[in-house]
C-alpha cells in the first residue's frame, strides 16, 4: 500500500505561487500610486484635461486592483491548508487594496478643486507635491520588501525598516502641511478638500507601513 507524501517542493511551490499573485496585485497598486503622483503634478500645473484623464485611469486601475485581489483569494483558496501562512497573505493584500481606495479619493478631490476653479496658494500646491513624492517613495519601498521575500528574512526585514523610515518622513511633511493649510487664507471649501487630500496621502503611507509589518511576518514563515 502506497503512502501519500507531500514533498518539500510542494510547499515551496505553493509559497512561490502565493508570493507571485501578491506581487502582481502590488504591482497594480504601484501603478495607481504612480498615477497619483501624476495627478498631483497636473494639480500643481492647473492642467484640468490631464487631471480628468488621470482620474478615469485611476478608476480603471482600481477595478484592476480589485480583480487582482480576488485572484489572490482564489489562488489561496486553491492552495488550501498546504500553506499555513495564507491568512498573512490575505491580510497583506487587504491592506494594499486600501491604498488603491485612498488613491481614488485623492484624485477625486483634487479634480473637484480644479473643476470649481478654487484658488490654492502655489507654495501649498508645491508642498502637496513633496508629500505625494514621499508617499510614492514609501509605497515603492513596500514593493521592494515584497520582492525580497524569496531571498530570506533578513533582506525583507531590512527593506521593511526602509518603509518605516520613509513613512516617518511622510508624517513630518504631513503635520507641517496640515497646519499650513489650516492657517492659509484659502476659502473653506478648498481648504476642507485639500485637508482631506493630505490626510488620505498620509493614510496611504500608513497602510504601506502596516503592509510592511505583514510582510515582516511573512518573511518569518517562508
Amino acid at each position: 500500500m502506497e503512502t501519500a507524501v507531500f514533498p518539500v517542493e510542494t510547499e515551496e511551490r505553493v509559497k512561490r505561487r502565493a508570493i507571485n499573485v501578491c506581487r502582481d496585485h502590488l504591482r497594480r497598486v504601484m501603478d495607481i500610486s504612480r498615477k497619483i503622483s501624476q495627478m498631483v503634478d497636473s494639480f500643481v500645473k492647473g492642467d484640468r484635461n490631464s487631471a480628468r484623464e488621470l482620474l478615469a485611469d485611476i478608476k480603471k486601475l482600481e477595478e484592476d486592483v480589485d480583480a487582482a485581489r480576488r485572484e489572490v483569494s482564489r489562488e489561496l483558496a486553491e492552495i488550501g491548508a498546504i500553506l499555513s501562512s495564507r491568512e498573512d497573505f490575505l491580510r497583506f493584500t487587504s491592506l494594499t487594496s486600501e491604498i488603491a481606495d485612498f488613491c481614488e479619493g485623492i484624485a477625486f478631490r483634487l479634480l473637484e478643486i480644479m473643476e470649481r476653479g478654487w484658488k490654492v496658494p502655489t507654495d501649498i500646491k508645491e508642498d502637496v507635491a513633496k508629500l505625494s513624492d514621499a508617499v510614492f517613495e514609501t509605497v515603492s519601498k513596500l514593493r521592494e520588501t515584497i520582492m525580497t521575500l524569496s531571498y530570506g528574512a533578513s533582506k525583507a526585514l531590512e527593506k521593511a525598516r526602509e518603509v518605516e523610515a520613509a513613512e516617518r518622513i511622510v508624517d513630518d511633511l504631513y503635520r507641517e502641511l496640515e497646519v499650513k493649510i489650516v492657517n492659509s487664507n484659502m476659502s473653506i471649501p478648498p481648504m476642507l478638500l485639500l485637508r482631506d487630500v493630505v490626510q488620505l496621502l498620509e493614510e496611504v503611507a500608513d497602510k504601506a507601513e502596516d503592509a510592511s509589518d505583514s510582510a515582516r511576518i511573512l518573511a518569518f514563515t517562508l
